[in-house]
């Protein structure tokens, strides 16, 4: 069965490589798909960001990176997938991504949504944060990769 991981990964975090690491345990493909939002700014291009995810995950052979615009389940019916692959990391995430899980139920009941909860240590980490540390100077290389910890050192100098 294939799984879509969606989401912006504006930047990747090793929250998101757990989640993508966990994920390849249980399904025979995970496709990251980066989703290129037109009402957001992102730090990095989606590009920028699918290259970033594939140095990432190059150790894991049944992972494929991808971007895409538009509905997520139409994206999931065109790659032939079943499963929408979600990470959670408190309630609150459970609140937006179970409300989100009905809405695509409800544009194509194919497409299941499993949610897996993030390992503790990266509970509180969210992409949001890392942009805010690393715009104002400090340590990320613990909450990302280190080749996109450059990369946004690079972009913040």
């Amino acid at each position: 069965m294939i799984a879509i991981y969606p989401g912006s990964f504006d930047p990747v975090t090793l929250g998101h490589l757990d989640i993508i690491e966990r994920g390849v345990i249980l399904f025979e493909k995970v496709i990251v798909a980066v989703l290129c939002n037109p009402n957001k700014q992102p730090l990095f291009t989606a590009e920028k960001r699918v290259e970033q995810i594939r140095h990432c995950t190059q150790h894991l052979a049944k992972v494929e990176v991808d971007s895409f615009t538009g509905l997520t389940v139409d994206y999931a019916k065109l790659h032939k997938a079943r499963v929408l692959l979600r990470g959670l990391r408190v309630l609150s995430d459970f609140e937006k991504e179970l409300q989100m899980a009905h809405t695509n139920k409800t544009l194509s009941k194919e497409v299941e949504t499993v949610f897996l909860a993030t390992n503790k240590e990266y509970s509180f980490l969210s992409s949001s944060t890392v942009k805010e540390i690393a715009q104002f100077g400090g340590a990320i290389s613990h909450l990302v990769p280190e080749n996109v910890a450059r990369d946004i050192r690079i972009h913040y100098s």
